[in-house]
């Protein structure tokens, strides 16, 4: 009876930390990089409903289409990084686990899923219209070509040029609704665009041993913390005008995110006397994850009352 409950109590851990395949999948797809997409995507979605005087009610059918086809573009185009990434992921720590690299899925099932994803997604995207689709594949490339396959691990901008493909969901879903894509659509993308290097760059501070001892230069690794607060700092500065570009939500929203970039900006400023780089860094990169949140929240909160 001993040796039975011992053995019992030694696989029981075993059984529950072992991931199931919904976490598996969830992890190829990078499910979390898929959700927050989804977020700007409505985003440009919506305003573009609001700004346009059409009830989206009406178009539950393009939403949906559109949304979905989003979800599924990026999912397919995680899939590929992961895919591509399988050499060095097992080095850092946050990757892993990941099921490209301890072969839960294989490298055939995976491409083909993610052609897949990527198929439909397009098929979904151009069911809106041709500038939908296009931008479609804009993202793909600028993810899966761009920075996965090609700067990543040669340049130190790595970080600037992985940015154009996380900025372009919020184009995706306006130009479903106004494929002229107005002012309104490229304050949100430059937003994006903006936002993204300091709060990645939040991260990879927090990871520089891994990425030195995968060979991946970021900016940390390659110009040191000094450096790449001044970087945090001026990409945090630039956003300050941003949100005067979309001046039709009103002078509350302007105000609202001013406070927002005044926020992030004292504690940009804070990194240069902080004594552990670390902490401060990890507190920029929480205080990013809760400035996109409340910003693109509010966009849509805003545009009801225009």
């Amino acid at each position: 009876m001993s040796n039975s409950r011992t053995t019992a109590a030694q696989t029981a851990p075993e059984t529950a930390i072992t991931p199931t395949f919904l976490k598996d999948f969830l992890a190829l797809i990078k499910i979390g990089i898929v959700n927050s997409n989804l977020i700007t995507a409505f985003t440009g979605l919506f305003l573009a409903f609001q700004f346009a005087g059409v009830s989206f009610i009406h178009r539950l059918d393009l939403m949906i289409a559109v949304l979905f086809g989003t979800a599924l573009i990026i999912a397919g185009s995680a899939a590929l990084n992961n895919l591509i990434d399988r050499d060095i992921d097992p080095i850092m720590t946050r990757t892993k686990t990941r099921p490209t690299v301890t072969g839960r899925f294989k490298a055939p099932a995976v491409l083909a899923a993610a052609l897949l994803f990527i198929l439909i997604g397009e098929i979904l995207l151009f069911s809106a219209n041709t500038v939908t689709g296009l931008l479609g594949f804009a993202g793909i490339f600028s993810y899966v070509v761009l920075y996965s396959m090609w700067s990543k691990r040669r340049h130190v901008s790595n970080t600037i040029i992985g940015s154009l493909s996380g900025a372009v969901p919020p184009l995706i879903g306006w130009a479903a609704v106004d494929p002229s894509l107005g002012l309104g659509a490229w304050a949100l993308f430059l937003i994006m665009f903006v936002w993204q290097p300091p709060h990645f760059y939040a991260l990879a501070m927090k990871k520089t041993e891994e990425y030195r001892a995968a060979g991946i230069p970021m900016l940390p690794v390659v110009k040191g913390f000094a450096r790449t607060k001044k970087s945090m700092l001026a990409w945090v500065v630039l956003l300050f005008p941003l949100p005067f570009l979309l001046s039709g939500l009103g002078t509350a929203f302007i105000i609202l995110a001013t406070l927002l970039n005044i926020g992030w900006l004292m504690l940009a400023l804070n990194g240069f006397r902080a004594k552990d780089d670390l902490k401060w860094a990890m507190s920029m990169f929480i205080y990013s994850l809760n400035y996109m949140t409340i910003l693109f929240v509010s966009m849509i909160i805003f545009s009801i009352f225009i």
